[in-house]
């Protein structure tokens, strides 16, 4: 199969011939008809991974159809459509037990524990637990940008902040995830201030919803607490950086939650959190990663109802031989690039 390949981190990226896949007696392998160029694609690509084994075909945002099916897996067939979270559970753990797929302790990844969707196929584990049925109404480009990034806003907006209609929400870094979590915090009836230093994306931010926007040069507290008249209810950091984590924390209002989306790499730093002000006001401070995919069905009905639109957040459909650049280069143009041509 053709797949973009690194052999050191930070090293070239390639597209190559590599061996395909065999399913795992429990996986299937997916023929890729989309797979998103995401961060942590580029985290990935750095070295901030340690699952990451070199030579490696990063990829973890991904829709497709079934190709192959190992010997155990009972619901699911060569020809469906699917797509998948990026934490695959196990499905025998005590998390997954109780429902929590997406903190499985013997979680696989693809594009991190193992090699991923910018390929033509990828094999994924544990087929019956982690497989989601793509609607013939979804296309597949939009279903990939499903995966990572607008599941993974889904549930921190609705799920772990549970994001209330009429409540200020602050969304800080308009990247893929962000710009869902303002898409869908606003869906949910919320007042939405979008924070970014890229002016582009608050221009995107602005079409999905957000009432504000703040340059996030300035002083974003003081600008936050300005626009509310106190504070945030809630608080995301959608990009994961030292600056934007602190922010978000001092952008809440008494009794406000702050929830933890974007990666924090400990190469790049970590953030000083003010646990004074988590005292004194009673802040929650949450972290959210990514969604099961037994939560996928509310999100899903809210698609097919038109009262979400994640098709919107794809700008970009591209070939697999231009995917080393935008991955070099992710986070520098707005909006989510997906490969669709492999």
């Amino acid at each position: 199969m053709r797949a973009l390949v690194f052999e050191r981190f930070g090293g070239p990226l390639q597209v190559r011939e590599v061996p395909s896949p065999d399913p795992a007696p429990g996986g299937v392998v997916v023929r890729v008809g989309a797979s998103g160029i995401c961060r942590s694609d580029w985290h990935a690509w750095q070295g901030h991974d340690p699952d990451v084994v070199l030579p490696h075909v990063p990829g973890h945002e991904l829709a497709g159809t079934v190709a192959a099916v190992g010997p155990e897996v009972r619901g699911w067939a060569v020809g469906d459509r699917v797509t998948v979270p990026f934490v695959n559970a196990c499905g025998r753990c005590l998390q997954c037990a109780a429902g929590e797929h997406q903190v499985c302790a013997h979680q696989t990844q693809p594009g991190f524990t193992h090699w991923g969707s910018l390929a033509e196929f990828v094999a994924l584990d544990a087929a019956d637990v982690n497989l989601v049925a793509v609607p013939d109404a979804l296309d597949l480009a939009t279903a990939a940008a499903l995966g990572c990034r607008y599941a993974t806003a889904f549930r921190a907006v609705v799920q772990v902040a549970a994001v209330r209609a009429g409540e200020w929400v602050a969304v800080h870094g308009c990247g893929g995830v962000g710009l869902s979590a303002v898409q869908i915090a606003a869906a949910a009836g919320a007042r939405v201030v979008a924070v970014d230093v890229h002016p582009g994306a608050l221009d995107l931010a602005r079409e999905f919803g957000a009432e504000h926007v703040v340059d996030g040069a300035g002083d974003v507290p003081a600008e936050v607490a300005d626009l509310t008249g106190g504070g945030a209810h809630v608080s995301l950091d959608a990009l994961g950086a030292a600056v934007t984590c602190t922010n978000s924390v001092r952008s809440l209002r008494p009794r406000g939650r702050h929830v933890q989306v974007g990666l924090l790499p400990p190469a790049q730093g970590r953030p000083e959190v003010p646990m004074e002000r988590v005292i004194a006001l009673e802040l929650q401070v949450l972290g959210s990663h990514g969604m099961a995919a037994h939560a996928y069905p509310e999100m899903l009905g809210l698609i097919a109802a038109g009262r979400l639109d994640p098709r919107r957040l794809v700008t970009r459909e591209l070939a697999l031989d231009d995917a080393a650049d935008a991955l070099a280069e992710v986070g520098r143009t707005p909006g989510i690039a997906v490969v669709t041509s492999f």
